[in-house]
């Protein structure tokens, strides 16, 4: 393999190559990473129950609170709404949602969100003065108690006395929630040109769940319907009693009042759409730019489960100067890099699968293809060709580049050659481009689906 790259670089350099281009491919050519997977539960901490336990239980000892956690159990919705409520009411949020958990083997691909919250230490005075300049005590006029002045307690903005900033816009801080971004994300977006090619009835795929109703037996009761048709009845027999007389013991129950619920066969519809996740995992990915694409992808892939579920089929492809399927997102998303760069054979590898399966007659199909920039087909004779032949039948094409910080804004070989090849403008309701940097944070990687996705 190394002999096949050494020699594919010397006809490139014969061919000619700025010295740019040379030192990112002997770069390359010179990593010594496997494409390996880390050992199972590497970096993975486990834990019996996610509720297990409390700051008071592990941090201070103290025994479990007394009474029913029934009657304290509230939705997190709840809990996010009673937080924006502190934060109107001048303070600071208690409630942070870790980030997702990376999916698992064997088709075990749940988002996880971990809610936590931070108690701050109790600090008499917020804004110390600097040593050597505070004093003991208070000095000059006025009593103890006495109002000297008032102020907001949140800033309105960067303008003088007290107004709201007359300046340009600030950086705003980003709730880094995975439960609220996955409801923004389904709330703004959906798939772009997403056609009806006919739902077809699954030949493989039966589920059942508690749905219908009957009365007189069943697996699970009912309780609200249960009790209206008793009270139905009574109220029938003139047998209700006053609102502050009401015992429950004293109502007649007919066989026919108890209303259950029982499984009964739905309908499973086959996929509508095909998205094909695409990565990068040549040397030159090595660090930051691993991250940021797959950080990408985890939250399209995260949110393409919470909108579509089993409506949106999955496709992992890996790519080198070789290009590769893998069979799920944990392999996809844990590969670590080597070898040189060649994205044509990605895109040749997408369009052989899409044509041998016969994909684009039934289903719609995006693709999502995270690099660095870096290629050893500088001028893009063999990537284009394959990207116009993917046009033709892909509702959208998003390619992210995450350039790394020693490389010019927009000058890698990706950005070039699709720049020249007037695609970007020609296709632009199909094929979309969001160039960022290896050190973006969560705001600009969002900001970049919103690019990938939307009209």
């Amino acid at each position: 393999m190394k002999q096949t790259l050494w020699r594919h670089y010397r006809q490139l350099k014969q061919a000619g190559l700025t010295d740019t281009q040379k030192r990112l491919m002997l770069r390359e050519l010179r990593h010594r990473g496997r494409h390996d997977l880390p050992e199972p539960g590497a970096g993975t901490a486990i834990i019996d129950s996610l509720y297990a336990w409390t700051d008071f239980a592990l941090l201070q000892n103290l025994g479990k609170p007394g009474g029913s956690y029934v009657t304290r159990i509230r939705s997190l919705d709840e809990l996010l709404e009673r937080d924006r409520q502190r934060e109107q009411d001048g303070f600071p949020r208690k409630i942070r949602v870790g980030r997702m958990i990376r999916p698992g083997r064997g088709g075990e691909d749940k988002v996880v969100v971990v809610p936590t919250t931070v108690e701050e230490k109790l600090l008499h005075d917020m804004n110390p003065s600097p040593t050597g300049e505070g004093s003991s005590g208070g000095s000059g006029e006025g009593d103890e108690g006495e109002l000297i002045g008032e102020q907001p307690v949140r800033q309105q903005g960067e303008g003088s006395d007290g107004q709201a900033g007359q300046g340009s816009g600030g950086q705003h801080e980003l709730e880094s929630n995975a439960y609220d971004l996955g409801r923004i994300l389904t709330e703004q977006f959906e798939l772009p040109n997403l056609k009806d090619k006919g739902k077809k009835r699954s030949l493989t795929r039966t589920t059942y769940d508690l749905t219908d109703r009957n009365r007189g037996f069943g697996q699970i009761l009912d309780k609200k319907a249960t009790l209206r048709r008793i009270l139905q009845t009574n109220i029938g027999l003139d047998r209700l009693p006053e609102v502050g007389e009401i015992d429950t013991t004293e109502f007649l129950i007919s066989p026919d009042d108890k209303v259950y619920r029982i499984l009964s066969e739905e309908k499973d519809y086959e996929s509508q759409a095909v998205v094909f996740f695409v990565r990068d995992y040549s040397g030159s990915m090595g660090g930051k730019a691993t991250e940021v694409v797959c950080t990408q992808h985890v939250l399209i892939y995260s949110w393409l489960l919470y909108q579509y579920q089993r409506q949106v089929e999955t496709r992992f492809i890996l790519h080198d100067t070789e290009a590769k399927e893998v069979e799920d997102f944990y392999t996809y998303y844990n590969s670590r890099v080597a070898g040189g760069t060649e994205v044509a054979s990605a895109y040749k590898l997408v369009n052989e699968i899409v044509e041998t399966e016969g994909l684009a007659r039934d289903y719609n199909i995006y693709v999502f293809h995270g690099t660095d920039g870096d290629d050893w087909d500088t001028t893009g004779e063999k990537t284009v060709p394959e990207l116009k032949r993917m046009l033709r039948y892909a509702s959208r094409v998003g390619i992210t580049i995450a350039e790394h910080t020693y490389t010019d804004t927009g000058n890698t070989e990706v950005d070039k050659y699709l720049r020249k090849s007037g695609l970007l403008k020609d296709a632009e309701n199909l094929l979309r481009k969001d160039t960022l940097s290896e050190t973006s944070d969560e705001s600009r990687i969002i900001e970049g689906i919103r690019k990938l996705i939307s009209e």
